[in-house]
């Protein structure tokens, strides 16, 4: 069953940076598909393959869409995708990935460090991209391979 989340945020009710906010933890502003949207980490973590070796699904190898590519892969049989998506999030994508790695620098956000994360973007029918949170390495892997998720959520900012 997914959850009712909330579905916007008024720039004026924004809190700081490693704050609370919509059932996590705000991590920081930036711009999707020419809106401004609010990243959040959620406080769940999943674990599993990301999908089928040799399989390319349409529609999941945005850079900066996760939510999109989430989406994909949940229509695809993905079971991390379909959870995140029960949680009323998403996979973050290598961009959104990117930006909670910067949070985590920045001492706003505590992230695993001793296992590999995966991301939403897909490389190629083989592989998807991954984080290694410990120090912000980004690579891709065999599909099948079971991963962390720490889903996220993005609000647009009103």
């Amino acid at each position: 069953m997914t959850q009712h989340v909330q579905q916007t945020v008024a720039a004026s009710e924004l809190p700081e940076r490693g704050q609370l906010l919509a059932g996590g933890t705000f991590v920081t502003r930036y711009w999707l598909n020419g809106v401004e949207r609010a990243l959040i980490l959620l406080p769940d973590e999943l674990s599993g393959a990301w999908g089928e070796y040799g399989v390319e699904i349409k529609g999941a190898a945005s850079y900066s869409d996760g939510e999109a590519n989430t989406r994909a892969m949940a229509e695809a049989g993905s079971v991390i995708a379909v959870k995140a998506l029960e949680l009323g999030g998403f996979i973050p994508s290598c961009l959104e990935g990117q930006l909670l790695m910067a949070a985590k620098a920045d001492g706003l956000v505590e992230l695993r460090e001793d296992r590999w994360h995966w991301l939403s973007s897909q490389s190629s029918a083989n592989g998807a991209y991954l984080m290694f949170f410990d120090d912000g390495w980004l690579s891709s892997t065999d599909k099948t391979s079971e991963r962390l998720v720490r889903p996220v959520r993005s609000l647009p900012i009103q």
